[in-house]
């Protein structure tokens, strides 16, 4: 049963090339965050080399204003970049999963207050809020992602709250209340798995959106600080070099990479778990879109 259940499911990645293309991205960059310090030639910090060498046989991506390898800082930065942004994900996820549970599923009053508050900070584009939260709480990579937290889950409350009132009168869910199981295990039990792949698949989406919030911040001086080699503040300090086109270009094409693979990573995801689910979970583009 196990190895026709696995077949099934390679012989589903092969028919889906993109996702099967994007997943190896994905898997590739987990590899140069765990081995980063075996891959990376140099130190994100040591100044190797003359300043803005471009690129060479001994420095694969050039060197920096201060003479840093930029392809070791790329390989280091991953372990920054990618590695918040899941971080950012989980915790938006859990708050948004929790808040949408609890309004969805108990309706009046206290759903309409949870969804006031959503409203509330929908009202407010999604960088100029988390700049106002990082400024407010200070210049720093945590911070930065403390502000990515406070933007990204509300998404999540609105999904999770939509799929609760769609199964909350669902036969089962009845059939479990009126067999005298409590609401809390209710939601645990009925329907915590009913909600489990739409969420995933949000989720898996909005991981490439976390990235590029947090390089975002630390590209306009409110997230990550130098001499940190997060890919936004490589950006940012190579946009005052503009003959060194490879400071800022070597970065925004792992942005680029990771990004797309995670969004292409979700769609596959979304269709090997339900193709309804096209209907039911929203795009990271239409996150302000109510």
């Amino acid at each position: 049963m196990k190895a026709a259940a696995t077949g099934g499911a390679v012989k589903r990645v092969v028919r889906m090339p993109l996702f099967a293309i994007s997943l190896g991205i994905v898997l590739v960059w987990v590899i140069v965050i765990v081995f980063a310090d075996q891959i990376a030639p140099y130190g994100a910090a040591a100044q190797i080399a003359a300043p803005l060498a471009p690129p060479s046989p001994e420095h694969l991506f050039g060197t920096d204003e201060l003479g840093r390898d930029v392809f070791s800082r790329v390989v280091h930065g991953a372990r920054i970049s990618l590695v918040f942004a899941v971080i950012l994900v989980i915790a938006a996820m859990l708050i948004g999963t929790l808040i949408g549970l609890v309004s969805g599923f108990f309706g009046g009053w206290i759903d309409e207050a949870l969804m006031r508050l959503v409203d509330l900070f929908f009202a407010f584009p999604v960088v100029i809020l988390a700049m106002a939260v990082a400024a407010a709480l200070g210049a720093s990579v945590q911070n930065a992602v403390l502000a990515g937290i406070v933007v990204s889950w509300p998404i999540y409350a609105r999904t999770v709250r939509g799929l609760v009132v769609g199964y909350r009168d669902a036969e089962f869910v009845i059939s479990s209340r009126l067999a005298g199981i409590g609401s809390g295990r209710s939601i645990a039990v009925d329907l915590l798995p009913s909600i489990a792949g739409p969420t995933l698949v949000l989720a898996t989406q909005d991981i490439g959106t976390a990235i590029l919030l947090l390089a975002s911040l630390s590209f306009l001086g409110v997230g990550a600080q130098p001499p940190m080699p997060e890919w936004g503040a490589m950006i940012s300090a190579g946009v005052t070099h503009f003959n060194a086109w490879w400071i800022a270009v070597f970065p925004g094409l792992a942005i680029v990479t990771v990004a797309l693979a995670f969004n292409l990573l979700g769609d596959g995801l979304r269709d090997m778990l339900d193709p309804k689910m096209k209907r039911s979970v929203p795009r990271p583009s239409q996150r302000r879109k109510k």
